[in-house]
């Protein structure tokens, strides 16, 4: 029912998602501070919860194993996940639906299942490596040239970006739950995201900083340059941004 992409840049973790099916990034992502699980196809939400545990201390393909030879449904199941150490592992059960397959690459991983062919994956992940910029660009990017290769070949419907940048709780976590160009509107809140989350996020308190940012002094002003360098590109800030209160 799904494609996904997994990919590590740094201490930056992402997962993206996108099928025809409602709230796909709610059922299949489960990333962590240094590891991630897709479960799709039939999912099994404990292959994430468990995986996104034991993916702190375990080997990839240990893990991934145990599961496959635990669970009776492994035929229907289909993951890709990724351990601390950055190794990948992935499983696509003998009866999921053609096309349905995966492939691990550098510090990345894509899997799909009812999709149009093998080059919905494979172009997603050639295009996650030639794309420059942030994760959430290369990923979101990597995502749009899979479906313009096919996609699900039932159509599209929802689509969900998570990243986490070393802290239990996600850096930024976008979805679309149920809409007529899921990436498409994946990528507009992404672009609106630069007005003033991705500055805020900057402040927000981590294990290692437990009160984080106790001023919003350099937030305004990364706002303000953010702002300012749209103003001189030609660009007014979109309704989003007029308030200018950057509390949630």
């Amino acid at each position: 029912m799904t494609w996904s992409l997994i990919a590590r840049d740094g201490d930056e973790i992402g997962l993206t998602v996108a099928s025809k099916f409602f709230a796909c990034g709610a059922v299949v992502p489960y990333v962590g501070p240094r590891t991630a699980v897709a479960s799709q196809a039939f999912c099994n939400p404990v292959w994430g919860t468990e995986g996104q545990t034991r993916l702190e201390t375990e080997d990839a393909h240990d893990v991934l194993a145990d599961f496959v030879a635990r669970d009776k449904g492994q035929t229907i199941r289909q993951a890709h996940i990724m351990d601390a150490s950055g190794v990948f592992a992935a499983h696509t059960g003998a009866d999921c639906v053609d096309w349905a397959g995966h492939l691990i690459g550098k510090d990345h991983s894509v899997a799909g299942n009812m999709l149009a062919g093998p080059e919905v994956v494979e172009v997603t992940s050639e295009v996650f490596l030639s794309t420059t910029g942030p994760l959430a660009t290369r990923m979101i990017t990597a995502m749009q040239a899979g479906e313009a290769a096919g996609g699900d070949k039932r159509g599209r419907q929802a689509a969900g970006l998570t990243i986490h940048r070393g802290e239990q709780h996600p850096w930024l976590s976008l979805r679309a739950d149920d809409h007529a160009d899921p990436l498409g509107e994946l990528d507009r809140l992404w672009q609106v995201a630069q007005e003033r989350y991705v500055h805020f996020a900057l402040g927000m308190p981590t294990e290692a900083n437990f009160s984080g940012s106790p001023t919003r002094d350099h937030i305004d002003a990364a706002i303000a340059e953010a702002e300012a360098r749209r103003v001189s590109q030609g660009r007014s800030s979109s309704s989003h941004a007029v308030d200018h209160d950057t509390a949630t």
